[in-house]
């Protein structure tokens, strides 16, 4: 009788590069070429036209022209002169960055609440933050100003018109997305390290200060950066809460492009170069915290 030797499989062995790849890849390597070029051509020229037209002619934009047939480098200084940059971007920063901030640490406590402590009603707040996301911030617009108007006249003081009005309102739409966001991230920090710390005699505040926080930077950063975002990008509230005193940068280019609306050539090299310097803040956000971006938007994916 002739015996049949079965070898085991080796435990822990990982699969080849080859028969990885196979696997992973869902698409045929030409046509996942393909659609990459394809996509990085619909980002990239859009943005290559802008760069070229903000040191492009007026005139040469005007007329169709691609590439620029000399540089006019002066609509980087002309259009803070034109436009009212320089009050919105101070504005931007001031609220957009606040309600990052605030948003990111009440995000991150109320998380570690609704994720370590069982009490009634813990499943509905996880819901109701679900639903919220579904409610389009357009239609809250009319409540919103009719309620900040209400409470102008009746405690007497001034709400719309001020950073005040864009912080509350930014603030509120923002903080059930991050809080979220920091729920699914927190779900995969072991609970070993609380229980080894609350063995030691830690109170929850100093478990959530020394251990939660220095573990949670990539879910705290995604957060803020989402309601960086969205204060940042703003149009809609931020053309109806403020005054020309308290103007984003966003209603400055909103307004600066409404004006060049006529008979006369457009300034369009200075469009397109105070649209560069608005994006420039984001993308260095982006660059900066590019590798807490990928941890923190990847965590909760994978139980």
């Amino acid at each position: 009788m002739t015996e049949i030797l079965v070898r085991p499989p080796l435990l822990g062995r990982k699969p080849t590069g080859r028969l990885n790849a196979d696997v992973t890849r869902l698409l045929p390597k030409p046509l996942l070429v393909t659609i990459v070029v394809i996509l990085l051509l619909a980002v990239l020229v859009p943005l290559l036209y802008i760069v070229l037209a903000s040191v492009n002619s007026d005139v040469s934009v005007a007329s169709g022209a691609f590439f620029p047939t000399e540089l006019h480098l002066d609509n980087y200084l002309k259009v803070w002169t034109t436009v009212d940059l320089r009050n919105g971007l101070i504005n931007s920063v001031i609220v957009s960055g606040s309600v990052a901030i605030i948003c990111a640490a009440l995000a991150v406590s109320s998380a570690y609440v609704l994720v370590r402590f069982a009490f009634r009603g813990r499943l509905t707040v996880l819901r109701t933050l679900v639903g919220l996301q579904s409610i389009p911030g357009t239609l809250m617009l009319l409540p919103v100003f009719v309620l900040f108007a209400s409470l102008a006249s009746a405690l007497g003081i001034q709400i719309i018109g001020t950073r005040w009005a864009l912080f509350i309102t930014y603030i509120t739409f923002a903080l059930p997305f991050s809080t979220w966001v920091m729920v699914t991230y927190l779900r995969g920090l072991p609970r070993e390290l609380e229980e080894a710390a609350r063995i030691d005699g830690a109170s929850s505040w100093r478990i959530l200060t020394r251990i939660i926080v220095p573990l949670s930077w990539p879910g705290i950063v995604v957060s803020a950066i989402f309601a960086f975002l969205l204060g940042w990008n703003d149009v809609l509230f931020a053309s109806v809460m403020t005054d020309r005193t308290s103007r984003t940068a966003a209603v400055a280019l909103q307004v600066f492009g409404a004006t060049q609306e006529g008979g006369a050539i457009p300034l369009y090299g200075q469009m397109m170069a105070a649209s560069l310097i608005c994006a420039l803040p984001v993308v260095v956000l982006y660059l900066v915290f590019q590798r807490y971006l990928v941890g923190g938007l990847t965590a909760g994916g994978v139980k």
